[in-house]
């Protein structure tokens, strides 16, 4: 049985909608600012600390981190770069964090690497959810942002995102390996969210739960304690 699903999206593709719908529909927790906010929280210090740390930081591994553990527009809240502060220390604490709450159970992971992360765990299905450029932009206009900002977002976050990737877990992003789904959200959140669910069911009734990234080769995060 499938107990956690990891939602992995290109920006401005809706995916965090898409989360937020299936953890509805299934009365599991959702992961997405909140996971977010426990990261930063577990990995706070004071500011005498940051600015050690940033001293040594290298300003795009910097930047990197913001844009990757950020929740999605749709959702988002600004974090502060005293919570930002080195994208080596957010890499572990946030495996340490999806960690536990996998081993909880009942939840939708948005981003934050979880599918690398748990990609040998057989209760977790991911999905990967894209869009195209159009779509995507106009998507985000509707949610307030001006068409020069989407456009900008659109044509640079997924980037930094796949280099924050390479550095991070030696995979390509979207590293196409570790997804029991990849689907285009033009026709809609509603249509990718039943798809997933549907998917889900016809998996478990024919007890087809092996993990698709078991296999996949990348780089070892830090093995967490517990």
């Amino acid at each position: 049985m499938f107990r956690i699903i990891t939602v992995e999206r290109e920006y401005g593709a809706g995916g965090s909608l898409v989360a937020a719908e299936l953890a509805r529909r299934k009365g599991w927790q959702l992961l997405d600012q909140q996971l977010t906010c426990e990261i930063a929280k577990l990995a706070s210090v004071d500011e005498h600390a940051v600015a050690r740390r940033e001293e040594k930081c290298d300003p795009l591994l910097h930047r990197l981190a913001k844009v990757f553990w950020r929740g999605s527009h749709e959702r988002s809240l600004p974090i502060s770069d005293d919570k930002i502060f080195d994208a080596d220390e957010l890499v572990a604490h946030a495996q340490e964090v999806i960690e536990k709450k996998a081993r909880e159970g009942n939840c939708v992971i948005v981003g934050r690497g979880a599918p690398y992360i748990l990609r040998a765990r057989p209760d977790t299905f991911h999905v990967f959810v894209y869009g195209s450029r159009d779509k995507k932009i106009d998507r985000l206009i509707k949610l307030k942002m001006s068409a020069k900002d989407a456009t900008e977002m659109v044509d640079t976050i997924d980037r930094e995102r796949a280099a924050f990737v390479r550095k991070y877990f030696n995979a390509e992003w979207p590293c196409r390996g570790l997804y029991h789904l990849m689907l285009n959200s033009d026709h809609g959140i509603e249509h990718v969210t039943n798809t997933v669910l549907v998917t889900i069911d016809s998996l478990e009734r024919q007890g087809k739960t092996e993990p698709p990234g078991k296999n996949v080769h990348l780089e070892p995060v830090r093995q967490s304690a517990g």
